[in-house]
């Protein structure tokens, strides 16, 4: 079925953000040349382990929809599958962990360390979506604060313990969590809390929002009504 509603002004939103990560990178990659290793064929964020807000969700969907067709199709999403069982399984794991009594901190910091092949990663080591890429995937190479801890890529030339201009993911995620809200109040759906979902990339490629997924009411009227 996929999607019938017209998610573009929130898509419009959610590229002023795309530009502001994309104007970020460039600042940080003018101002430290030889810090930002990031180069064509360097595919080491493309295994990072991050989930993706509602509208960058239905963002990647839609253009995953429009970019491929057919066999072509069908490959991405049988890698997509393979993805989504190797990140339930870490997800399962984690969430055991923390059941355990284990600090949510260290299964973050763990969880960092894990590596899922994306599947719009092809054989050239090229993202086969890379102008609609993720905020997180255009943002990595960059020194980074997420939940009051620091991150960058272990490729870069950053080295603690020195100040460089840090990204604050925690703003940008809050900006995606109101947009993403603010889609789940205008559909009217009757899932209240879709808008805090998170999914990693492989499940939003899997998925189909159509009005039943999102939970929008389809009232059918009686005869006579």
């Amino acid at each position: 079925m996929g999607m019938r509603m017209d998610f573009e002004p929130f898509f419009k939103r959610y590229e002023e953000l795309l530009a502001k990560a994309d104007a970020a990178f460039d600042r940080v990659k003018t101002e430290y040349p030889e810090h930002v290793k990031c180069t064509i064929g360097c595919a080491d964020c493309c295994h990072a382990v991050f989930d993706l807000s509602l509208v960058e969700a239905l963002y990647i969907n839609h253009h995953f929809q429009i970019r491929f067709q057919g066999a072509e199709k069908a490959r991405v999403l049988e890698k997509a599958n393979h993805a989504d069982r190797k990140a339930h399984k870490l997800k399962k794991k984690a969430y055991q962990e923390l059941r355990q009594g284990k600090k949510e901190v260290d299964i973050l910091v763990e969880m960092a360390g894990e590596r899922i092949r994306c599947p719009l990663l092809n054989s050239q080591d090229a993202c086969d979506l890379y102008e609609r890429r993720p905020i997180t995937c255009r943002l990595y190479g960059l020194p980074t604060l997420i939940g009051g801890i620091s991150h960058t890529c272990g490729r870069s030339g950053f080295v603690e313990k020195t100040a460089y201009p840090t990204v604050k993911v925690d703003v940008i995620q809050k900006t995606l969590y109101d947009i993403s809200n603010e889609i789940v109040a205008t559909i009217r759906s009757r899932y209240v809390k879709m808008g805090d979902m998170l999914v990693p990339l492989s499940m939003a490629l899997l998925t189909d929002y159509d009005d039943e997924y999102l939970g929008i009411k389809t009232e059918k009227r009686k005869k006579g009504d």
